[in-house]
């Protein structure tokens, strides 16, 4: 094994990247039958990996996939993972860290069964940095997707299941028209729902308010805005969020993992007073703190001049 190369763990076993490999028979290939949960380290540690893993369970249980393994083997594999590759991290540097677990291999009648049960992958990879260092210098721009977020009458927005093909082609639509540009999708009643991978919040005369969980998934790093919000004595709301809600607003920021959280500068073209405006830093700094390093200042510490605009999740 390498000392240069990732590993990854698959089936009970830490493998080099290169050689854990799927099959192409796998119920998450084939129908996109799988969940995952990704968490991100700051200084080498998983932030609310709890938090992560319950949210991972929630998933399983919904889509009636049996994975095989307990939440407290899931805990203890990953951070073994995280250790096992942190000597591959650069100085101010840190990982995504995702377990993925489809329901198998979708066995065709007569044939051998290659691994019997749900296939169960944890792995790593370095936050995008550099890629998405412009937007803490910038802000987001964000553009509503002529796509709609599928429907909890359809697919619950609550699990975080593999099959992103609505969120992929809400981004492609979007990108085809404003490349750089972060999309934004409405619920099904036409108010604002999520970013591709991403919370949406705005900020009404000093009150934040976010969408409720209705029609979109529960973040972690949504649930620590909120907390935070509550920490530092500033108003928010659960709420519908309409149109006309996001065009009067101050100021508006994304939640997610990797960005933690991020201001907007555009809504559709509609620019946003500040960058950030005073409730998104104050936030920003209080989730500094509560990480215990700036992680603003890590991503733009990575700036370039020919680094391009990153919306992968």
């Amino acid at each position: 094994m390498s000392a240069n190369e990732r590993v990854a763990y698959i089936n009970g076993e830490f493998l080099p990247e290169s050689r854990a490999l799927l099959s192409f028979r796998d119920a998450g290939f084939i129908y996109g039958d799988a969940v995952f949960d990704t968490a991100r380290t700051f200084k080498g540690k998983i932030f609310r990996l709890e938090e992560h893993l319950d949210r991972l369970m929630h998933s399983l249980s919904y889509t009636r996939i049996d994975a095989g393994v307990s939440k407290d083997e899931l805990r203890a594999v990953t951070e073994e993972l995280v250790e096992r590759n942190r000597h591959l991290l650069e100085p101010d540097q840190d990982y995504w860290v995702s377990q993925r677990i489809s329901r198998g291999l979708m066995v065709v009648d007569g044939e051998p069964v290659g691994h019997d049960g749900a296939t169960v992958v944890v792995e790593c990879t370095p936050l995008p940095l550099k890629a998405r260092a412009p937007m803490f210098r910038d802000g987001i721009d964000a553009v509503i997707a002529p796509l709609k977020r599928v429907p909890p009458e359809a697919l619950s927005p609550n699990a975080k299941i593999n099959n992103y093909m609505n969120a992929m082609l809400a981004q492609r639509e979007v990108t085809a028209v404003r490349p750089g540009g972060w999309a934004l999708q409405l619920d099904m009643n036409g108010n604002l729902a999520e970013g591709i991978g991403a919370n949406f919040f705005v900020v009404v005369d000093g009150t934040v308010v976010t969408p409720t969980t209705e029609f979109i998934l529960p973040g972690v790093s949504r649930a620590v805005a909120i907390e935070l919000c509550h920490d530092l004595g500033i108003p928010v709301e659960e709420r519908d969020v309409s149109l006309h809600t996001a065009a009067v607003a101050e100021e508006a920021f994304f939640t997610s993992t990797s960005l933690c959280l991020c201001p907007l500068r555009s809504l559709n073209g509609r620019t946003y007073a500040g960058n950030p405006g005073p409730v998104t830093k104050r936030l920003m700094e209080g989730f500094s703190k509560l990480v215990g390093m700036d992680y603003v200042e890590q991503y733009l510490a990575n700036l370039r001049e020919d680094a391009g605009a990153d919306t992968g999740f």
